[in-house]
């Protein structure tokens, strides 16, 4: 009996997502093993390496429990999530600690000697809440009253988000809003309306929303030598790309990487690292396999059986290779510096445990579809969110 039922919770599990997503954690180790190696430590593995080693099991194990809960019961249970990640960002307010450099931000809560960033917990709950919201309106989408508290919905966290200083997790909700609306299937004439309405407070925005380090960062990608400090860390990012050419210097043997001269290099800056040891290869073959997991994410959306389930994948695919673009954005000097890390590969345990938090819903869905044959589910998932 146990060995029938670990059968079928294997053959109910989604392998090829979770040996994507444990491909890139496994990476991500090595890289931030990598960038934080020093010759005179007597461990290979530095904190931030053992942290996100903690991370990743801690990650895995929750993803598997929650794989196991139905998600019709998790979006049941939206006004708690939605609840609970609204006093969580209210804490920061209290109790919340600013990031190095960062003293005008309290984005993250210390607990004991670790720290823990909201913003990673409240995107999940985000999409979750956001996903139950679309699918109660999803036939009278594009009426107006509908769109307005749709965007309520999504101002919320945003002004949380941006009240902590946390500018780049802002940009993130925002992107996701408008991928799930836009997957939802809004009217396209919003999409331009929206542009227009951005465009017109863009100057109440930079004056008003951005601090001057936000605003230099910016100003820094058009005029580098005169904000020369604003753009060092970009500098030298481009500099540890370069030095890796086609193949890269190979595992611990980067220049930069392995010195004081790339700041954030594990965190905002690991594609750098990525890079400068294992050469445009590697940095091809990690941004396919964001595109894969992305694609496999949108998958088991579309072969799920209601429309809430398939929009909590869209939702989860939007922050992941949203994250992905703009932190291999900020490396080659293409973005501003906003704070975004590579999703699986930076350091970073709250980072690592919300990803996969994330995996498990999807996990879920896919759970939840695949009693159903696998050649029949996708028509059978289409009739029935018709009803």
């Amino acid at each position: 009996m146990l060995w029938k039922n670990i059968k079928k919770t294997v053959k109910q599990t989604d392998i090829p997502l979770l040996i994507i997503t444990l491909a890139l954690s496994v990476f991500g180790v090595i890289m931030v093993c990598s960038a934080t190696y020093s010759s005179t430590s007597e461990s290979l593995l530095s904190r931030d390496a053992r942290v996100m080693i903690l991370a990743l099991c801690l990650g895995v194990a929750a993803a598997l429990v929650i794989s196991l809960i139905d998600y019709d019961i998790i979006l049941k249970l939206w006004p708690l999530v939605a609840g609970g990640c609204f006093l969580i960002m209210v804490s920061l307010f209290f109790f919340g600690v600013s990031p190095d450099g960062r003293s005008d931000a309290i984005s993250w809560l210390k607990i004991g000697s670790l720290y823990f960033q909201p913003s990673e917990i409240v995107k999940i709950g985000f999409i979750i809440t956001f996903a139950y919201h679309l699918s109660k309106v999803k036939n009278n989408i594009s009426d107006f009253k509908n769109v307005l508290f749709l965007g309520i919905h999504a101002l919320i966290p945003i002004f949380l988000v941006i009240r902590t200083g946390d500018m780049g997790s802002a940009l993130i909700f925002i992107l996701m809003f408008v991928g799930m609306m836009f997957a939802a299937g809004l009217n396209w004439l919003y999409f331009p309306a929206g542009l227009l309405v951005v465009a017109a407070a863009s100057p109440v925005i930079w004056l008003k929303v951005f601090d001057d380090i936000q605003r230099n960062r910016i100003l820094a990608l058009f005029n580098p030598e005169e904000y020369s400090t604003e753009i060092y860390q970009q500098t030298q990012a481009l500099k540890a790309m370069q030095n890796g050419g086609f193949s890269g210097m190979g595992l611990f043997e980067g220049k930069l990487s392995h010195s004081d001269l790339l700041p954030e290099k594990e965190n905002d800056m690991i594609f750098s690292v990525v890079c400068e040891e294992t050469g445009f290869i590697g940095a091809i073959i990690l941004i396919a396999l964001f595109i894969v997991l992305a694609l496999r994410i949108i998958h088991v959306g579309k072969r799920s059986r209601n429309f809430a389930a398939e929009m909590m994948c869209y939702g989860v695919a939007f922050m992941i290779i949203t994250q992905a673009i703009i932190n291999i954005g900020m490396c080659t000097r293409l973005l501003p510096v906003i704070g975004i890390t590579l999703p699986f590969i930076s350091a970073g345990g709250s980072s690592t445990v919300c990803l996969y938090l994330a995996m498990g819903l999807v996990l879920s869905v896919y759970r939840s579809s695949s009693g159903l044959g696998y050649e029949d589910d996708y028509r059978y998932a289409r009739i029935a969110r018709e009803y």
